[in-house]
């Protein structure tokens, strides 16, 4: 299984401290946000890893020997050289085509701005099927990315039977929503041609879309797990208040 880590963007809003540096390489206690959650993945198994990178790319391209020295581990650094008039979309598809025509392995893939309890991404490489980390505690808002799952019913493995994504996006009514989507997901070897055609009609769609919105498609076809956080933690950073709770958690997962 391959670790995919999505560090392309530019991370406006959090300036000043993304000036010099993309979101993935600020520090909580002496570690970047790319080695933990490498670091995570490894703890779930993984050895082989995709960085993709855009904004301030050479910064990545530095630091990712020394972390694949540190923990005798593989890095493939691919870039999106239009980082800065797309979106996550062509990232992961650059890394999904990538595999799929060179690795054909499954693959987990994660927001390179994303702090999470290390237990969620063990559990997620654990299901069979593809999958996605719904967030199934939280408070939601009108930010949150949220899905509605058709005709949800519980398992006793924290996950959701399988079902079909009604609906995704952060404009969804909230009190229709399953949860929230926390950027964490997996796509399977046997789902990898079909994932990356969604994702081809996206990008022709929209330079600008999210690559969640390809699992809405795909769950028409194929079967997605859905593994709830059941009020394990994380947090994704996008603003200074987002940066503040990071530090936060992280200060109270290496105390767990």
């Amino acid at each position: 299984m391959i670790g995919v880590i999505l560090a392309a963007g530019m991370g406006t809003r959090l300036r000043p401290v993304t000036d010099n540096i993309p979101k993935a390489l600020l520090e909580i206690n002496d570690m970047t946000l790319l080695e933990r959650m490498i670091k995570n993945c490894i703890d779930a198994g993984m050895k082989k890893f995709i960085v993709l990178v855009g904004y301030k790319k050479e910064t990545v391209e530095e630091i990712c020997p020394k972390i694949a020295e540190k923990y005798d581990i593989d890095i493939t650094i691919l870039e999106n050289e239009k980082y800065d008039v797309t979106n996550t979309s062509v990232s992961t598809y650059i890394a999904s085509k990538y595999i799929e025509e060179n690795d054909k392995d499954d693959f987990i893939l994660v927001n390179g701005d994303n702090v999470v309890d290390p237990e969620i991404i063990s559990r997620l490489a654990k299901t069979k099927n593809t999958g996605m980390i719904v967030d199934n505690f939280k408070e939601l808002n009108e930010e949150s990315f949220k899905l509605i799952i058709a005709n949800e019913s519980f398992n006793d493995d924290n996950t959701i039977a399988n079902g079909k994504i009604e609906d995704i996006g952060k404009g969804l009514d909230i009190p229709s929503s399953t949860g929230e989507f926390i950027g964490v997901s997996k796509v399977v070897s046997d789902d990898l041609v079909q994932f990356n055609r969604i994702l081809e009609d996206k990008i022709d769609e929209d330079p600008q879309n999210y690559y969640d919105f390809a699992y809405k498609d795909l769950s028409e076809t194929t079967i997605i797990d859905y593994v709830l956080t059941n009020g394990l933690k994380w947090t994704e950073i996008d603003d200074h208040t987002d940066w503040e709770n990071a530090q936060l958690l992280v200060e109270e997962l290496e105390n767990k």
